[in-house]
Order: structure tokens, then sequence, then C-alpha cells
């Protein structure tokens, strides 16, 4: 779209959600043009025009990424949200500047070279994503959330290159809210439930058919329970079922979704259909991502497709009130066993692994009831198995690392890479903060949450014209969150403590609370039965030696071990699945790696 003025030429992508305040603000001032429509873009070009991109970007409440060509000066801007929920991809290809939100959008243009970045791939065997600002092609890159980047056209020839500044800063959020701290948790949890429930407002506006996503959950149920107080109908809610019992949480959706009296639907899929899903994935996803919960994902966002347009969903609310366990893993772990001598550590680890996940299972599920409800998890074994391999862990960073790491020592299967530093390994880049705990979930939301989370939500919903919008990632609630001082996100060992007093004021509190599940499908028993062809032809020996990426020796090891039910491999080998999937997908040439 062409500004009023002429001057700006805008590609958008997103939804500004306060554009008609921004409406009324420029018409207040002065400032706006003769309209000749309703739509945000608009807003947003009027905006820049008159308080520039800078100024407007900061303005703006919303989810988002839009490049800016100026017509007067030459200049091209790329501009993308602060908590990165639209993704934006740029980068020099045989002398001619590329940028889009999807990378097929860029390897559709004449000049595209795409080179693999070995080192990138190194990086998603670790995280299974690829992190901010690498891509998995060489010089095509991410642009980092909450930035503006500038290239001007008349001074390219004197060699000047992209320039990019924050408009935004996570860092300065977490700065500035820690050192102005809620006192009282009844002040903390009125102004959550006002900041929260503004922001739900406000994605709720919306001129086509509109729902949620419900998982019976903490974030999801905080979510619908604020729309449904907000709406003078029952609104719509969406949940997915799996008839494993270990993975299904529908029938808490269910519960909570008669209590609050939404048009709720759900549908039980056999695993026969979630495996359907996974030939679309490298497709989905651009570029490799082995997140299996992709596959739910998809699923909730095809069914939510069929009757909404637009779709609010509960992600960040891990991130921004200490949702996840490692959070309470990696500071009582090393609690518990820093002061240990490493050989007495290495003993235990090798006392816990003598017992496969499936034995330690059945252990635990003769126990049943006698567990603590803190004990009670998902997968016990392969919860044991996984503090095995930390009992070697050096500092709590290095807990931490490896709790968020799939493979640990990447570039040893990756030929010829070298990991590169990461927001997660470069601790310059770390605010000065008084726990571990909060630099954990700091870490989480400037990584896991834009490279992860919001890039499994935005892909899967996209593929379905399914618009997925993200209350919890407001930047105003964002900022609220990091004024609440930590033991009123954890208090005695379980997290979230203040979005629970305020989802309790809508639900009651048997209704949801529970051990945390997650959102998974079972890939360990998959890969052992149905999936089992399908995974040994993409890891057979002859086929990883002809591609020349990947090491085959120690990835045969893992399926091999995997088959025998020895051990669970199942995020690992995920990692290099989801590779050579998108790998055949993508035509990747061998001789250009």
């Amino acid at each position: 779209m062409e500004s009023a003025c002429g001057r700006f030429v805008i590609a958008f992508n997103g939804e500004i959600y306060n554009f008609q305040e921004l409406r009324v603000e420029l018409e207040a001032q002065r400032a706006a043009p003769v309209w000749r429509g309703h739509s945000d873009t608009e807003v947003l070009l009027a905006a820049i025009s008159h308080w520039g991109v800078v100024k407007s970007a900061q303005k703006c409440v919303g989810m988002f990424a839009f490049a800016l060509w100026d017509n007067e000066q030459n200049v091209l801007n790329i501009v993308r949200d602060r908590l990165g929920e639209k993704p934006l991809y740029y980068g020099w290809q045989k002398g001619v500047f590329l940028f889009g939100s999807e990378l097929k959008a860029l390897r559709a243009h004449s000049a595209w070279e795409g080179e693999i970045d070995r080192d990138a791939v190194a990086m998603f065997m670790r995280h299974g994503y690829i992190p901010t600002p690498y891509s998995v092609y060489k010089k095509i890159r991410k642009l980092p959330p909450g930035t503006v980047a500038t290239l001007e056209l008349d001074s390219l020839n004197a060699g000047a290159d992209l320039r990019i500044e924050p408009y935004w800063s996570m860092e300065a959020v977490v700065n500035s809210g820690t050192s102005a701290l809620f006192e009282g948790p009844g002040e903390a949890v009125g102004e959550l439930e006002r900041v929260l429930r503004e922001a739900v407002k406000q994605q709720m506006v919306a001129d086509v058919p509109l729902g949620a996503f419900l998982s019976g959950g903490i974030d999801s149920s905080t979510v619908a329970a604020l729309m449904q107080a907000q709406s003078g109908r029952p609104i719509k809610t969406f949940s997915i079922g799996f008839h494993e019992d270990a993975y299904d949480e529908a029938r808490y959706a269910k519960q909570v979704a008669r209590h609050l009296g939404t048009d709720h639907t759900e549908l039980y899929v056999t695993a026969n259909e979630a495996m359907a899903v996974i030939p679309k994935l490298p497709t989905m996803f651009d570029e490799p991502f082995a997140d299996s919960s992709q596959i739910p994902t998809y699923l909730v966002s095809a069914l939510a497709r069929q009757h909404v347009t637009v779709s609010l969903s509960g992600d960040g609310g891990d991130e921004l009130f200490g949702g996840y366990n490692r959070y309470f893993w990696a500071e009582r772990l090393w609690r518990n066993v820093g002061r240990l001598p490493i050989r007495v550590r290495s003993w235990i680890a090798r006392q816990l692994t003598l017992v496969s996940p499936a034995q330690w299972q059945a252990a635990f599920s003769k126990l049943g009831g006698l567990l603590p409800a803190s004990w009670r998890y998902r997968n016990p074994g392969d919860k044991l198995h996984k503090i095995a391999e930390l009992l070697g862990a050096e500092s709590r960073e290095s807990i931490y690392l490896q709790l968020v790491s799939h493979w640990k020592q990447p570039a040893s299967i990756v030929l010829g890479a070298t990991e590169p530093l990461t927001v997660l390994t470069d601790r310059s880049q770390w605010p000065d903060l008084s726990t571990f705990v909060e630099q954990m979930m700091y870490l989480d939301t400037k990584s896991y949450l834009p490279d992860d989370i919001l890039v499994k939500v935005d892909r899967a919903a996209m593929a379905v014209s399914l618009e997925s919008r993200i209350p919890f990632l407001d930047h105003r609630v964002v900022e609220f969150a990091w004024r609440v001082p930590l033991s009123m996100k954890v208090r005695d060992g379980q997290g979230k403590w203040l979005l629970k007093e305020l989802l309790y004021k809508y639900v009651p509190k048997h209704l949801v609370e529970r051990p945390k599940m997650g959102f998974g499908v079972p890939i360990d028993s998959w890969l052992r039965g149905p999936l089992k062809d399908w995974a040994a032809d993409l890891l057979s020996e002859q086929r990883l030696r002809r591609d020349g990426i990947l090491e085959p020796e120690p990835i045969r090891k893992m399926w091999d071990e995997h088959l025998s039910g020895r051990r669970n491999w199942q995020y690992y080998l995920w990692d290099i699945l989801m590779f050579q999937s998108w790998s055949d997908n993508n035509q990747v040439t061998r001789h250009s790696i």
C-alpha cells in the first residue's frame, strides 16, 4: 500500500490491535489524511508519515513484520514486532537484497544461492530450532524482535550495509521492571487482571469469526475466561484429544469449557491422523524445525479454522510467570548435587541409566497414588535419564544449557561445523538479575519463545489460513510481568502463582490444578512402530554418508538403542529426521554444502 502523501510504500504482515486509537490520535493532531478505508495498514502508513518509523513502531500494539520504502530519501526499513510473533528474513544473494516473511519467497528469486550453513545446522541439532539471527542458509538472517533495520540506497556504493537498531529492548524492560517491583500480591493480582483483560479485549476485535485454543491448562484457561467474561455470547473454544491417556488434555479442557459456558469443539485424533501431518512439516516450517508439538498445534489449528478465522492462544505465560519445570529443576539440582565430588555424581548417573526408561516407567506406575504430586510426571523414566545427563554439569548455567539442549555436542555430528555463540552462551548479553530462575526466564523469552514457540504457532496456523493472536505477548503484559517479584511467580515449588490467583476468580481450582503436561505426541513409540520404516530410510548409514552433512556413527548408535527400548532418544532422532526430511523437500544440493 502507498501512503496518502505518496512518499512511503509498505509491505505489511500482521495486525495492529490499537489502530483505531492511533487513528483517533492522528485525527486529534490534525495529521490524518483523507481516509480511503478502514484498515490498520492505512493507519500505520499515516502514523509513519507523521511520527516516523521508530516512534510509530513504539506506538503500535500488535504482531507485525513490515518493509517500508521511502521514495524521498531512497531508504528501506524492515521492522519486526517486539516479541517476534511474526517472522522476517533478509540477506544478500548475488548482489541483490532479499527480504520476506517466508524463506520460500526468497528462494523464488532468480538471485537465490541457497548455500546451507553447517554452523546453523549444529545449532539446530542442539535446540530443535535455529536461533535468531541465524537461518539455515548462509548470508540469510532473521531480524531480531523489537528492531528496525535500515538500508540506505544512496550509501550502498560506499560499502554501507544494513544498520539494525532496537526500538524496544527486553533487557531494558527487565532492568526497569526489577527495580520497581510490586509489594503486595493483592495489588499485583488486580493489575494483572486489568492489563491482561485489556489485551484480550483488544485482540477480540475482529471483523471475522473468532475463537480460542483451550487445553485446560492455566494459560489457555485464563485467556478463555477473560474472553468469555467480556463477551455477550458463548465464545468458541477448541481442543485436540488423543486416545493415549498420557498425552490427552481434552478431558480437562472440556471441564473448563463447561464451567465457563463456551461453545466448545473437541476432536480426538488417531495416531494415523497425527502422523499424516508429518509429510507437510518441511513445507510448513520452511527451515528445519523439530518441536514435535508442531503436530498437535497444526491439528488444533486445522480444527479451529473449520469454524473461525482468528484464534487466541495462551502462549507466553510460562516464560513470563515461571511455568517451566526447568525453573525448579536447575536450581534444585545444583543445590543438591553441586557440592558432591564429580566422581560421586558420575556413579549416581551410571546407576540411574542402568535401568531403562521403560523399566523406570513401570516402577513409577506401580507406586501410583503413593507418590507426592511433585513426583508425578509424564514419562518419569525419561526424566531420570535426563537428570543423569545433568549430573556432570559444572554450574547452574551449564545445567540450564543442558536442559534446553538435545544434542549436547552438536558440532561433533555436523561435519565441518563450529557452533556460534548465541544469547544462551554469550553471557555478555545477559542482564544483571538477582536470581538464576529469573535469568532462565529472561533467556527463554529471548530464545525459546520467539524461535520455537512462536515459530510453531505462527507457521502451523498460517498453514491453514488461521490468524493466531497471543494476549500474553502484548508488550504491556510483558512489562507488567517483570515488575512482579519472583516470590509471586514461583512459590512452594510451583510456578505461575500470581496467574493462578487470577484464574481462580473465574475457574475453580480443582479444574486446573494438576502437573504440567505439555502438548506432545508419542514420537518415541511411533518411531519403534508405524514410523519405523520411514525413519529407517532417512537414518540409513548409506544415505547419511552419501549426503555428507551428518556423522553416521553416533546417529546409528542412538537409532539402535531407541529401537531396542534401552533408551528413549526421541528428541535427538526427531532433530535428525526433521533435518533429513527438510533436505529432501527443499532439494538440497550436496555440492553447494
